[in-house]
């Protein structure tokens, strides 16, 4: 069971078409973003610079595709098979940055309890590095 302490909490979503490019860009953003409060209160701390821990939990069901019926369906997610050494690259790509990092099981039932300590939840879409800013 993965568990940890001050940290940030990963969905992880693979999609269809991902690569390791996508994962490394998704692991740069994770431990380098400031969302964490200073002495004043403002998010300029990465988990990093707080010594901060991440979990990462697989999480295909990102990819819901909700606007027809009622029952979602999940197109965009990868196979697990394409979407299991993905998951497991991006993790070890954490690893090595030297951040503390557990794991829920991938493909499995879980139940994952979070304490959310602030406002923030932020969705990271390695996508959104080829669209323009705007």
């Amino acid at each position: 069971m993965g568990r940890i302490g001050r940290g940030l909490v990963v969905f992880l979503g693979i999609g269809q078409g991902d690569t390791i490019e996508d994962a490394r860009y998704l692991v740069e953003k994770i431990v380098h973003l400031r969302v964490f409060p200073d002495e004043e209160g403002r998010f300029d701390r990465s988990v990093v610079e707080v010594g901060g821990e991440v979990l990462v939990v697989s999480q295909f069901t990102l990819y819901a595709e909700t606007r027809k019926g009622r029952r979602p369906s999940f197109p965009g997610a990868a196979p697990p098979s394409e979407a299991l050494p993905l998951y497991e690259e991006a993790v070890a790509l954490l690893r090595h940055t030297g951040v503390p990092v557990a794991t829920g099981r991938f493909q499995e039932h879980m139940v994952v309890e979070v304490v959310n300590d602030g406002p923030v939840s932020i969705l990271i879409d390695s996508a959104d590095r080829h669209r323009p800013r705007g």
